[in-house]
C-alpha cells in the first residue's frame, strides 16, 4: 500500500488541537507540521510538547507556513483558525499555490461567494490552475442547518417554505468563539458589541441560507437578521470564563430569507453556556412545509466541537478524490466516519 497521506494543520487552537488528536486515531494519515504564526517562542517545538500530550509525535509548529509546505510537503493541510473569508483567504492561497488540497473549518468558508465573491472567485480558479479542491465545512454550518435540511427536502416533491433550528451548548468552545458570541459580558456591552462589530452571534447564516437556496434553485431577495442576549439568572463557568448572574451567556441569533417578498428559509440558533442550568434542552429540528411536509428532531444536540473535528477529518478522502476548485459541502459525497484505513478509500 501507498504511503500515509501526509496531513498538515492550521492552527494549534483549541479546534485545532481537537482535529490534531483525531488524526492521531486514523489509520493511513500521517500528521506532518502545525503551523501557528502567533506561537514564535513555541516554533520548532515537537507538537506533542506545544499541545502536553504525553508524547512526542514528530511534527513540529512552524511559524512560516511556505516554509512548511516547502519542507514536509503535505497533501492536503486542514485550516482551524479564523471565521471569515477574508482572514483566512492568505493561507488557503499560499496552500494552493503549493499545490495542497485545503479543508476549512472556518464558517464563512461554507458559501464563501456570499461575504466575499471577489475572494471566493480567486481561490476557485487557483485551485483549478493547480489541481486541488478546497472545501469549507463544519457542524454548522456545513451540516445541520444546511447539508442536512438539504438531504431532507430530497424525498420532497414541492418545498414552500423551510424553518431550522438548532440549540445548542457553547461550553465545548474556546474563547474566540465565546467572545464573538458574546458571553460573560453585561447586556449594556453586549449591544454595544453589536454595534461595533466585536459581537457577531452565529457565523453561517448568511452562508447556510444561500447553500440551501442554491441546491433548491431558489433565488434569495433579502435576508434579515436579529440578535438578542440570552442573559443569565444562575452563575455559569467554563474552561475560559465565570458568568455571573445577570452576565450574558450566550446569543439568541436568527434569520429570515425572503424571496418574492414571502418568506421561504427561517434559521433559529440560540446559543449559550450550559443551557440545562436554566432547564433548557439543546437539540436540532428542522421543518419542511411541502409535499410531503418533513418533520426532524433529534435531542440532545449533534455536538458541535467533536463534529466539526469529525468532519474536518472524514472529508479527507473525499476532498483528495474531488475535481479541482472551490466546493460546499453540498457539492460532496455523503459524509462519513472514517473507521479503515484512509489510503484505501482515495482513487
Amino acid at each position: 500500500m501507498t504511503e500515509n497521506v501526509k496531513v498538515a494543520v492550521l492552527g494549534s487552537g483549541h479546534m485545532a488541537s481537537g482535529i490534531i488528536k483525531l488524526l492521531l486515531q486514523k489509520t493511513g494519515v500521517s500528521l506532518v507540521g502545525v503551523y501557528d504564526p502567533n506561537k514564535p517562542d513555541l516554533a520548532g517545538q515537537d507538537v506533542g510538547k506545544v499541545l502536553k500530550l504525553d508524547k512526542t509525535l514528530g511534527a513540529q509548529l512552524w511559524q512560516h507556513l511556505p516554509q512548511m509546505l516547502e519542507t514536509v510537503k503535505p497533501r492536503i493541510v486542514v485550516q482551524a483558525t479564523c471565521s471569515k473569508v477574508v482572514q483566512v483567504a492568505d493561507d488557503i492561497k499560499t496552500a494552493v499555490q503549493h499545490s495542497v488540497h485545503v479543508i476549512s473549518i472556518a464558517e464563512e468558508m461554507s458559501f464563501p461567494a456570499f461575504e466575499a465573491p471577489q475572494l471566493a472567485r480567486e481561490i476557485n480558479e487557483l485551485a483549478l490552475k493547480h489541481h486541488v479542491t478546497v472545501l469549507g465545512t463544519g457542524i454548522n454550518p456545513g451540516f445541520v442547518l444546511d447539508l442536512l435540511v438539504i438531504a431532507l427536502t430530497g424525498v420532497c416533491q414541492h418545498v414552500e417554505s423551510i424553518t431550522a433550528k438548532r440549540i445548542n451548548d457553547l461550553s465545548p468552545y474556546g474563547p474566540t468563539v465565546l467572545s464573538t458570541q458574546g458571553v460573560g459580558v453585561t447586556p449594556e456591552a453586549f449591544a454595544a458589541g453589536l454595534q461595533d462589530g466585536s459581537i457577531v452571534g452565529h457565523f453561517g447564516f448568511n452562508e447556510s441560507i444561500s447553500m440551501i437556496a442554491k441546491a433548491l434553485g431558489w433565488k434569495i431577495d433579502r435576508i434579515e437578521q436579529k440578535r438578542l442576549p440570552i442573559v443569565s439568572t444562575v452563575y455559569r463557568e467554563t474552561a475560559f470564563l465565570k458568568i455571573q448572574p445577570g452576565m450574558t451567556a450566550g446569543c439568541d441569533h436568527s434569520a429570515i430569507a425572503y424571496m418574492n417578498g414571502r418568506p421561504v428559509i427561517t434559521l433559529i440558533h440560540p446559543q449559550q453556556v450550559h443551557p440545562h442550568l436554566e432547564n433548557v434542552q439543546t437539540g436540532d429540528y428542522i421543518e419542511i412545509k411541502g409535499i410531503p411536509d418533513i418533520h426532524f428532531a433529534s435531542s440532545p444536540e449533534i455536538p458541535g466541537g467533536i463534529s466539526t473535528t469529525a468532519l474536518a477529518v472524514n472529508m479527507i478522502p473525499h476532498v483528495l478524490n474531488s475535481t479541482p476548485g472551490l466546493k460546499s459541502m453540498a457539492d460532496m459525497p455523503v459524509p462519513a466516519a472514517l473507521m479503515g484505513d484512509i489510503r484505501a478509500m482515495i482513487k
